[in-house]
């Protein structure tokens, strides 16, 4: 009877019905599926690209010349003469600045983030690599600006440099430099005594070849995940910044900028006073959603 049973075809489960073999994906490829599955995600990146795609391609969507002036066309409601948001304190068309203000506030926000990173990331690999007292050097000069607050750092470096765009942004990465070291030290002194780590110094590579092959690609995921959440704090300091005077300086349009040259006309016309600090909140969200949608699909703990 076994026998019988064992030898029917009949008993054994048919092929279509066998359950299907599990698709093993690679880390990259979990990592595009979570992000691909997240509706929060994918809708805010959705408007971080349409804001960047807007600041790109400014001189072929702007309807007017953002620095035209008009005495007749002061503070005008949405719609006045096809301004399409109105116009600014100088009669200039709001859609038009608000389009290229996109650009030198992304520009303010994202470059000092990247500036960070690699000297950021740099001397956190090699104070976190290189032994205590080059760990103790590093990290004790980092500590000196970490101790202060980011906007009065900020605004103390921008000041004694003298304002300016370029100024502004030296100022912002030497903000964001010392965080950025702190989390990349952090990432190299628990990966520096791993057994891939052990097996390289075995195997003789040196201390360069091991920091770029072996340690490099540890710390990265962790530094690129905390610059990311930097860009909203970018973008919000730069126009803090402009909004004191000490950023970019007139008739650039910048986001922080409009927003404090239309602060006086907030009792004539408030809507319009609020579309450049609409674009603030806006673009810093989205950004600061997506960032933290980027941390989550790459934990792996998760």
């Amino acid at each position: 009877m076994a026998d019988t049973l064992t030898l029917n075809p009949r008993a054994l489960p048919a092929e279509e019905d066998a359950p299907p073999a599990l698709k093993v994906r690679g880390y990259w490829a979990s990592v595009g599926f979570r992000l691909r599955h997240d509706p929060v995600t994918v809708f805010f990146g959705c408007v971080v690209l349409a804001i960047v795609l807007a600041a790109v391609f400014a001189p072929l969507l702007a309807p007017f010349d953002p620095y035209k002036e008009s005495v007749i066309g002061r503070l005008k409601p949405f719609g006045w003469k096809n301004h399409l948001l109105g116009t600014d304190e100088l009669g200039r068309d709001l859609l038009s600045r608000i389009l290229y203000g996109g650009r030198v506030s992304l520009m303010m926000g994202v470059v000092p983030v990247l500036i960070a990173m690699v000297v950021g990331g740099t001397l956190g690999i090699v104070g976190g690599f290189g032994g205590r007292k080059l760990n103790t050097a590093i990290m004790r000069t980092m500590d000196v600006f970490y101790a202060f607050p980011s906007v009065l750092l900020a605004v103390a470096i921008s000041g004694a440099m003298g304002g300016g765009t370029i100024n502004g942004m030296i100022a912002l990465s030497m903000v964001f430099t010392p965080a950025m070291c702190r989390v990349a030290e952090t990432a190299t002194a628990q990966v520096k005594n791993l057994d891939f780590v052990e097996a390289a110094r075995a195997t003789g590579a040196g201390t360069f070849t091991i920091m770029r092959h072996h340690i490099l690609g540890n710390v990265l995921g962790p530094v690129f995940i905390y610059a990311s959440s930097l860009v909203s704090v970018g973008i919000l300091l730069a126009s803090g910044l402009s909004f004191l005077g000490l950023g970019v300086k007139p008739p650039v349009a910048d986001w922080g900028l409009m927003l404090s040259t239309l602060r006086q006309s907030i009792y004539v016309n408030p809507l319009i006073c609020a579309l450049p600090g609409a674009a603030i909140f806006i673009t810093s969200i989205s950004f600061n959603l997506v960032s933290d949608g980027i941390r989550s699909a790459m934990d792996v703990r998760m």
